[in-house]
Parts: structure tokens; sequence; C-alpha cells
């Protein structure tokens, strides 16, 4: 017998659970995939594309729904003789300017064998490229901008939607899908972008805990074999999933978990609520290990001094009340404390990872508004990724009973905080 063997015992088939699995229909987003489809049927029509603007958190089906519907589009697309359909997506993760969308784009549109550097040239010379490209192509094109709110400036966005109209473009009709995890993206944009890009806008709002129920059900049906699965097990997973701000991936994800932690016990055929329970705090330990593991040295303070905060009943709390206990552990740290501003930008980015909450507080014209801020994520989780600025600054008095193998330093007392 070999070090390796099949286990058929829990899952019929676990891709159906993985981010690239596309199932054969949509739920939960009828209304949505309704006016996403109106706002393609130009393509059908051999008429030139409209551009859509699609905007929702993260996991709330926008990429899933542009995907399902494209791929009918393309297939349905082909029984037209007069019709030439061309689809082109860009993930815009880790690009910052439309010099850099544009290039991809290029490199997209070409084979591996002509490729562009991403640097060095010129930007008229880049977008004189891009239209040849566009040109050469020819007929209808689409070109999906996934993760559209990293560009920080909104060339691109201008010139590929009035290419056309510059003429620029002569061969091609192009049609440009925005997709946006951030809302005020698209408040930021000038007007005349908005007016063009933002053609047809659709809102992907928050899945509830319906809606997941039946998401998880349609992937558990093609996943799991049958009676694998507690009936409490899909309830649990949707539950969390809406509490998690509606996001889908993070319900199946727990799912998925919940399967291979049942797995792992080879005693067992069976996946209950203990697995869902133990898997979440699996996902999550791994979600704030990764999260803070990315942040800079006066992230960790931040979160730190945010910490300490919390243990002794101080939040939600001000970022001016955050700073002085900040700025002391910097000096602790041997580091320079950051200006107030850039200091707050940290607390945005702990808040973005989901670390920490922000209220929005309003006191009319005599307080002004203010952000207060909370931690989000369990003490412990948190402690076991800080260890390293811990080990810098050393034990808050507060972290006394939450490490209580580790000699506290009596910050408190030393540093006179407020």
């Amino acid at each position: 017998m070999g070090l390796f063997e099949r286990d058929t015992e829990i899952y019929k088939n676990r891709d159906a659970l993985r981010e690239d699995y596309q199932p054969d229909q949509l739920v939960g987003r009828d209304e949505e995939i309704q006016a996403y489809q109106a706002s393609l049927q130009p393509v059908i029509n051999n008429e030139q594309p409209n551009n859509v603007f699609l905007y929702g958190k993260t996991g709330v089906g926008k990429t899933a729904a542009t995907r399902y519907l494209l791929s009918h589009l393309k297939e349905d697309a082909s029984q037209y003789e007069d019709l030439d359909l061309h689809l082109t997506f860009l993930n815009c993760d880790g690009l910052t300017s439309s010099y850099q969308i544009a290039t991809h784009l290029i490199n997209e549109l070409r084979d591996d064998t002509n490729q562009i550097s991403t640097t060095g040239y010129p930007r008229a010379t880049v977008y004189e490229m891009l239209w040849n490209e566009l040109n050469a192509i020819g007929g209808s094109i689409l070109i999906v901008l996934d993760e559209v709110d990293h560009v920080e400036d909104d060339s691109i966005l201008y010139q590929l939607p009035r290419a056309r109209a510059n003429n620029n473009l002569t061969e091609a009709k192009i049609g440009i899908i925005g997709i946006s995890n951030d809302f005020s993206f698209r408040d930021n944009l000038s007007p005349k972008v908005k007016s063009s890009l933002c053609e047809q806008e659709i809102h992907f709002p928050a899945y509830d805990a319906s809606d997941l129920q039946l998401i998880l059900e349609q992937r558990a049906a093609v996943a799991f074999h049958d009676d694998v699965l507690d009936n409490s097990v899909i309830p649990l997973c949707a539950a969390y999933g809406a509490k998690d701000a509606g996001d889908a991936r993070q319900s199946i994800d727990l799912l998925m978990k919940a399967g291979d932690l049942a797995r792992e016990e080879n005693d067992t055929t069976t996946i209950t609520t203990s697995h869902v329970e133990n898997g979440r705090h699996d996902l999550e330990r791994g979600r704030i290990e990764e999260g803070i593991s990315g942040l800079t040295q006066h992230g960790h303070l931040v979160l730190y001094s945010l910490l300490t905060l919390h243990l002794e009943d101080e939040t939600p709390v001000r970022s001016r009340d955050v700073r002085p206990r900040y700025t002391r552990f910097a000096q602790r740290a041997g580091r320079d404390p950051l200006v107030p501003r850039r200091m707050r930008d940290h607390l945005s980015e702990l808040a973005m990872l989901g670390l920490v909450s922000v209220t929005e507080r309003n006191e009319g014209r005599r307080g002004g508004t203010y952000r207060e801020y909370t931690l989000e994520m369990d003490v412990e989780l948190i402690l076991s990724a800080l260890d390293e600025v811990i080990s810098d600054v050393g034990v808050h008095d507060s972290l006394k009973n939450h490490l209580p193998d580790r000699e506290a330093d009596s910050i408190t007392s030393l540093l006179e905080f407020q």
C-alpha cells in the first residue's frame, strides 16, 4: 500500500468550492444579473458597447457575475457571422497608474513573443501602440478592468471610452467594464470620466444570510457526497458570512475548511458545526497573521497602541487619544513617530484589513465630525502576530493576564500615560 491514497468519503468534487469554479447558474443576484445583461445587449446587436461600472464590497459577486455573463455573451455571439467579439481581462491590483494599465493592456493584446517593457516609453507612444493593437483586432472589444480602484490617475479611464470619438480608433468598438470594491473611488473620478466610464452603473449590495445559504447549497450539492453535511452546517457558514460583510467567498472558504478538517479525521464521514467553529478560528488566525505581517513597523506600533487601550476599556477611541501611546511606543522601539496624518493612515489601513472597526461621529457645529476606532478581532490572535513588536517595545501592563510567561516592563507607569 502506498503512502498516499485517495479518500472519497467527504468530497465528491472539492474544486467546486474553489474561487475559479464557475457554476451553471448564479444564485442570489437575479436583479443585478438582469440589469447587467441589459447593459451588454448592444454587443449582441453589433452596436457600440455600453461602458459599465460595477461597485460593491469584496465577495459580493461582481467578478463572478462578469465571468458568468461574458462567457454566455461570447458563446451567443458566435452564432452571428457579422459579430466579431474579443474579451480582454486585466486585474489592476498592483497597477497604480494609467501608464501601467496601458502597457499591460498592450501585452494582453499581443502574443508572448511581441511583449513591450512596462517602462521607458513616452505616454503618447504607449497610447499610440494601444490604439494600433485595438484597431488590428477590430470588431467589438470589451475590456474588463477588475479592481480598477487601485489606479490613482484616471487618464486611461477617459482615453479608452473616448478613443473612437477622438478618431484614435476606426476599426474597433470599445466597451469598458470597470469593477471596484470601493464606491468612493467613483466619487473621486473627474466629471468627464464619470460621464463616459460610468454610463451604466450597477450596485452589488452585500449578501444576506439567506442569499449565502442558497450559494452554499448550490456549491455543496456539487462538492460533497450526499448526507455528509450536518443540517446546521450550511446555515452556520451562511450566518458567519453575513456577519463578515456578506462576503460569499469567506462563507465558501469556511465550508471548505470545515470539510478539510472532517477529512483529516479518518473516523468520521460527517461535517458538523464543530468543524465549522474550528475552521473559522483557523481561517481567522491566518487572515490576521497575513494582514499584520504586511504592515510596516509603524503599523504594528499603531495596532499595539490600540490593543492596549482596548484592554483598558478605553475604546472606542479617537486618533488623537491613540497618539500619545503610539508616540511612546515608537520611541521605545527606536523609531521617530509619524506625524498625526500618517498615523491616521495606518488606522485606516487596519480598518481596511478588518482588524479595526471605525465609527463616524458628528457633534454638530461645536464638536464637528470625527472617527472613533475600536479593536475588532480576537485579542489572543492579534497578540500572536505582534510578538516581534512586543519584544521591541516591552510588555504593557494591560497584557499581564494575556502573557503570563513574559515579564512586564511596567510601561504604563514609566511613560505616565493619560
